[in-house]
């Protein structure tokens, strides 16, 4: 056996002694007469377990070792290209240095170099970079275009353009001359940072050089110019690449279609898509796979679902086929415009037509499904799934156990996931991250502190969105001191690791929560202090913390410290926000200051910051309620109409009540009929109508609304105060009108507290109409029987609500004792078994003892 290839089987055997391991390489290798061929092929294995055991001195020793027996660069070269490759490249550095300062005089060649510039570039070590060109400018090592090349890519990766440039521009100083990689490198960096512009005068001076053509470079910026939206220029350089001889090919055309699709220009993109297909004289390439799925993609993106189902016939018909990508996508683009069983047929077709659904496929359905919240639906794409052969994966079962947790069936997302881990399937962060945010959400914190546990004794790599969703729990629980505990526990174990890339610090998130939260409780000087600890932990605010203040000042009506925050923040570079505009109107009007009021208004509108619903329903509020204004309240509702900013129910309600407070019932009535042509008619907003005009006593007008209500058929009235109202009609003297009103509810089914019937029975009475009263009466009776039979409520008719599930009110019609001659024939009538003997057997029962 030759000796490499026996140092390297003896070295394998004692992998897991590399003590052992590290002295039978150093005595066998340093023997003058092992080979240096031998030495170089068992060289990798020996890095390794040295690297594996953490054996950093020896690694040190083994360059001695090099140095000493193996003089050949390319041996040194070895090393660290396996120290680099193993990910080690800041210890290859520290070698090279090491080396530099005990034989300055030694030449390096420039392989070595450029291999270490590579692996730190890959491995993200700027100061790696660093040093290794300042050590070749200093040693004076002779600089390759390839070199330079890998320098401009690393710093445009960076984001570090003007560097880069400055690079590029130093290569001729340097003896190297640009090649259409340097030049595409470039431009691939301004076209990634949006300056396609800096990108196009690159290409000209490239032009201007004889640097030889390379279509990839116009190809990148048409892309980008398409992107971008300026469509013209992309024209350009299509025009300047048949000037350079060159034809323009199917990428080129699928830049232009991606570029027009991102940015929402699909018609424009389907122009060129339709020339590809028909002008065969021009020349143009044929639409490729990647050409009709970007098409189909930007189709199903802005809704043109016609469109796409066109596209998807005319790709059966032209033999382009459907492959499982273009199924993807048009899945996905059903899914996404609410297409379910349409989605969910074509996860048939493609069974039909042989076309085996990927993963993918089955988690974009089941995704749309658990959105929409169809669960059922959801667990049997996933039982298809398993019976196709497909075994779920992770996101499988966070989806699902995902949507679960958003419609807060928490005891069945703890199934899931038991059954997700049964089948050798282990959540990731965000699958376990969900269910703790909907624990802590329903308020199950010894729930949500067992599964964080359980997340800790699993070795899940606990990350600042998992301490986040716990702080915002303790926070919305009260416990605002413990989530302040817990973020100075990550604090303390910040600094006792002592690592500044520790996922788990503090962040924007974790102050912001806790400040609101500090706000609100009205502890506004902690509030100000985690404000200041948060700066002196290098965590620097932005305009969201300020709102956050400005809002809650404002609120506590604190206007003159809203400001001087205000002024802090835009000292700081930040301007006001909607929110900020909004929150500061709220202050002003509270304080009755409307002239300054209406000067931020007008103040967002000349910065270009449109007031939304929000603004008007702040300055609506304030004008009604602090100042009285009906009129200019009134009069902001016709501007927001006329600036076609839409009003939401909350705006009618803020206009109506002050309205019918001050008696302005006819203005209250327009502003209601404009809501009903806005929302329809809303159950919300006839009861709220309603009860604003019992209220003020108009009980003709809310006899109107409410009739018109009944005839609507909303599921329940439960929210109209229809008995204060039947009380009030009795006491007005218009029985008939409570009659109708009573004989109407009858007649729509619904079901309503029986007791409303007895102002008008005792009303019937008084005026002698006992014949009446008595009718009330017994269909008093008979609704009670139907309703208070146990102590569940029940529905007396089909599709109607019981109103109320107190039993009060109707014990206390059968108890009155106020010399009503109706309650008392209802009790002899009970007595001698008129037919509801279960009523009678429910008021014995204990309760009613």
């Amino acid at each position: 056996m030759e000796p490499a290839r026996e140092l390297t089987k003896t070295l394998l055997n004692n992998t897991k002694n590399p003590k052992l391991a590290w002295q039978i390489f150093k005595r066998i290798a340093s023997n003058p007469q092992f080979p240096s061929d031998s030495f170089n092929k068992s060289l990798p294995v020996v890095t390794r377990i040295l690297i594996g055991a953490k054996m950093f001195t020896e690694i040190n020793n083994l360059q001695q070792l090099i140095l000493q027996s193996h003089t050949s660069d390319h041996t040194l070269l070895l090393l660290m290209r396996v120290l680099a490759q193993l990910g080690h490249v800041n210890l290859a550095v520290s070698q090279l240095q090491a080396f530099r300062s005990h034989h300055p005089d030694k030449p390096i060649s420039i392989s070595l170099y450029n291999l270490l510039i590579r692996f730190s570039i890959r491995d993200n070590h700027p100061d790696c970079v660093r040093v290794l060109y300042e050590d070749m400018v200093v040693c004076r090592v002779p600089f390759e275009t390839y070199t330079f090349n890998l320098l401009i890519g690393g710093l445009c990766d960076s984001g570090c353009l003007e560097d880069a440039r400055k690079v590029f521009d130093k290569m001729r100083e340097r003896g190297c001359v640009p090649n259409e990689f340097s030049f595409g490198i470039l431009v691939r960096g301004y076209c990634r940072a949006g300056r396609a512009g800096e990108g196009l005068e690159l290409l000209e001076v490239m032009r201007s050089m004889g640097v030889g053509s390379n279509i990839v470079v116009y190809n990148t910026l048409v892309s980008a110019f398409c992107k971008e939206g300026k469509t013209n220029e992309a024209e350009k350089v299509v025009e300047m690449l048949r000037e350079d001889g060159l034809v323009p090919n199917v990428v080129t055309f699928n830049s232009r279609i991606s570029g027009l699709c991102g940015s929402g220009k699909v018609l424009e993109a389907s122009r060129i898509f339709r020339d590809m297909q028909v002008d065969n004289e021009l020349g143009l390439p044929q639409p490729d796979m990647i050409t009709y799925n970007l098409m189909l993609d930007g189709f199903c993106k802005e809704g043109m679902m016609e469109e796409a189902k066109t596209l998807i016939e005319t790709m059966k018909e032209t033999g382009v086929g459907l492959k499982v990508e273009s199924y993807n996508i048009w899945l996905s683009g059903l899914v996404r415009n609410g297409m379910l069983l349409e989605a969910q047929g074509v996860l048939n077709e493609m069974a039909e037509k042989g076309v085996q659904p990927t993963i993918v496929s089955y988690n974009i359905l089941m995704n749309g499904l658990c959105k929409n919240g169809m669960l059922r639906d959801a667990k049997t794409v996933m039982s298809l799934m398993k019976n196709g052969g497909v075994t779920p994966d992770v996101v499988s079962y966070s989806i699902l156990l995902h949507g679960y947790c958003k419609k807060g069936m928490i005891s069945e997302a703890n199934k899931h996931l038991n059954i997700m881990i049964a089948n050798g399937c282990f959540p990731n962060n965000y699958t376990c991250n969900s269910l703790l945010e909907s624990l802590w959400k329903e308020g199950k914190v010894l729930e949500a502190e067992e599964l964080l546990k359980k997340m800790k004794e699993r070795g899940y790599a606990l990350n600042m969105v998992t301490y986040n969703i716990v702080i915002d729990g303790l926070c919305k629980l009260g416990q605002v001191d413990k989530a302040v505990e817990t973020m100075h526990d990550l604090w303390d174990q910040e600094d006792t690791d002592g690592n500044d890339n520790n996922s788990c610090k503090p962040d924007l998130i974790t102050y912001s929560t806790i400040i609101n939260t500090l706000c609100k409780d009205g502890k506004l000087d902690e509030a100000k202090k985690k404000f200041i600890e948060m700066i002196g932990r290098n965590v620097y605010p932005d305009s969201v913390i300020y709102d956050i203040f400005v809002s809650n000042l404002c609120k506590k009506g604190k206007v003159s410290s809203a400001f001087r925050v205000l002024k802090e923040m835009e000292k700081k570079g930040y301007n006001k926000s909607l929110q900020t505009y909004n929150s500061l109107i709220l202050g002003l009007g509270m304080k009755s200051q409307f002239f300054e009021m209406y000067g931020l208004m007008n103040e967002m509108r000349e910065r270009g910051i449109a007031p939304n619903v929000s603004t008007y329903n702040n300055m609506i509020r304030c004008l009604c309620e602090s100042g009285g204004q009906t009129d200019d309240a009134t009069k902001l509702l016709d501007e927001m109409l006329d600036k076609g900013v839409s009003p939401n129910i909350s705006t009618f309600k803020l206009l109506i009540r002050p309205l019918c407070q001050i008696g302005e019932f006819r203005p209250a009535q327009e502003v209601f009929n404009i809501s009903l042509s806005i929302f329809g008619h809303k159950e919300t907003l006839y009861s709220f109508m309603f009860n604003e005009l019992v209220a003020g006593d108009e009980l003709l007008e809310a006899k109107d609304v409410f009739m018109s209500a009944l005839d609507r058929c909303f599921f329940g009235i439960a929210n109209f105060s229809y008995q204060d109202f039947i009380n009030r009609l009795c006491k007005a003297e218009m029985l008939e009108c409570a009659t109708e009103v009573v004989k109407k509810m009858v007649k729509k089914r619904y079901a309503f507290e029986p007791a409303s019937f007895m102002p008008v029975i005792d009303g019937l009475r008084m005026t002698g109409n006992n014949r009446n009263a008595d009718e009330f009466a017994e269909l008093m009776l008979e609704m009670g029987s139907e309703v208070k039979v146990s102590n569940q409520v029940t529905k007396v008719y089909k599709r109607r609500k019981v109103v109320n599930n107190d039993e009060s009110n109707w014990r206390n019609v059968l108890h009155r004792d106020d010399g009503s001659g109706a309650t008392l024939k209802i009790l002899n009538k009970i007595q001698k078994g008129w037919g509801y003997e279960r009523i009678l057997l429910n008021m014995q029962s204990p309760k009613y003892v």
